[in-house]
């Protein structure tokens, strides 16, 4: 690995952690930036998930303040996003590289229209938010299924999570955040686990990711709020399409 190309794995490490935290979607930076460099799609997922597990907890650190009060919740909850990310691991593994290769395409095309569409979807959410103190069962099971998808392929499942918990809790959108780092998070640990255990992780890249996502969730906790949306937004559209592209012609 030349020197520029490990620069350029940081820096999109700490690019992911910071949106990450603020939203979700870092995988979209990371992922393509790994096919440009010619890592095998499989090989490519599994280490940016073990290298991301960092910054999710940094940005989960980063919250603590509005996570204050929401242990128990955080381990209900939780409960459901590890069980779901173990199981979409092991989807991962089972399934062979070329349905990986053409199921990814698709994930990535519905992410980016979660993205474009995220300031509608949130002020819909607004007006429907329902009174609960762990959302219910449906709230569970969509955590389940986000976490299914979070361990098979992980990007936007933020902007999932924040979906799932704005129907179903009654909080600000701050204390979802907080929330949302710590189910992504506990996702991430579980399934990068079981890649750690069962499949080829790039040491290298997956160090690299995980020194630039730590720096990346203080960052995101920090100032991240402060980014402008629109660009942040169109900024994840851009690169996630160059992904598309990059998976459907190689």
């Amino acid at each position: 690995m030349s020197i520029p190309e490990a620069i350029a794995i940081v820096s999109v490490g700490v690019g992911a952690g910071t949106i990450n935290t603020v939203v979700g979607s870092g995988t979209l930076l990371t992922f393509p930036t790994l096919l440009a460099f010619g890592y095998p799609p499989v090989v490519a997922n599994v280490s940016n998930t073990v290298g991301l597990v960092p910054g999710s907890m940094s940005g989960a650190y980063g919250y603590r303040a509005e996570l204050a009060g929401q242990g128990r919740r955080a381990l209900v909850l939780g409960t459901a996003s590890t069980l779901g990310g173990l199981t979409g691991a092991v989807v991962l593994l089972v399934l062979p590289a070329s349905a990986f290769r053409a199921i990814v395409p698709v994930f990535i095309a519905v992410a980016l229209v979660l993205v474009i569409v995220q300031p509608r979807l949130a002020r819909l959410l607004e007006a429907r938010r329902i009174p609960s103190a762990h959302g219910g069962r449906w709230v569970t099971a969509g955590l389940f299924a986000t976490g299914v998808y979070g361990g098979y392929f992980g990007a936007a499942q933020g902007i999932l999570i924040l979906a799932t918990l704005g129907l179903g809790l009654s909080e600000t959108l701050q204390r979802l955040n907080g929330l949302k780092n710590v189910l992504a998070g506990l996702t991430n640990l579980v399934a990068g686990l079981v890649f750690v255990a069962a499949a080829h992780v790039n040491w290298t890249v997956a160090l690299l990711l995980a020194v630039g996502s730590a720096l990346g969730g203080q960052l995101g906790a920090r100032i991240g709020r402060r980014l402008p949306p629109a660009a942040l937004r169109a900024l994840i559209v851009t690169v996630g399409i160059a992904a598309i592209v990059e998976l459907v012609t190689s």
